[in-house]
């Protein structure tokens, strides 16, 4: 398989910074966490409960954008919430051969999740907007959905499994 260049989507809590790493690890490529590429603006409006605005991701998802157009040749993994068809479509326009790797769950089981983090500008109170806000892959996305209720190296294999089979498609 050749390595590919993967977008770990998903809701805020589902656990794209644990198994983004994880993933990258089992295909042999690097990754870069999405939070690393908001200004600081973003940050701020995020660590003050208010939710950013499409005119707020714009710029944070092109950023990925070139990331991910730089690592197509060789593969790689970057979370991104990816919430809207709108930002996957952005993301696509940037490098056409990502792959979104979108990591789901009851609501209840996200909460709990958010609730034990530490040290994370996003709160559980923004869960509800996001749950309101995403639009699941679609049929012709080029992607594959995994539940996040194993643990995280569980969701890892079956994350690697799906991305086999969807290549082979």
């Amino acid at each position: 398989m050749q390595a590919p260049l993967v977008v770990v989507m998903g809701v805020s809590g589902t656990g794209k910074t644990t198994v983004g790493p994880l993933l990258a690890e089992a295909l042999g490529v690097p990754y870069a966490e999405a939070d690393d590429f908001h200004p600081p603006a973003n940050i701020a409006k995020m660590s003050a409960g208010t939710p950013l605005g499409d005119e707020d991701r714009w710029p944070w998802l092109d950023a990925i954008g070139v990331w991910a157009h730089d690592h197509i040749a060789h593969g790689g993994v970057v979370s991104c919430s990816a919430l809207k068809r709108s930002y996957r479509d952005r993301l696509r326009a940037a490098e056409p051969g990502v792959v979104f790797l979108h990591l789901t769950g009851e609501r209840k089981l996200i909460a709990d999740r958010m609730q034990e983090r530490k040290g994370h500008f996003f709160s559980g109170a923004m869960l509800d907007s996001q749950l309101a806000t995403l639009e699941p892959l679609q049929p012709d996305e080029n992607g594959v959905a995994v539940d996040i209720a194993p643990g995280p190296e569980t969701i890892t294999e079956q994350a690697v499994a799906a991305l086999r089979r969807a290549e082979r498609q």
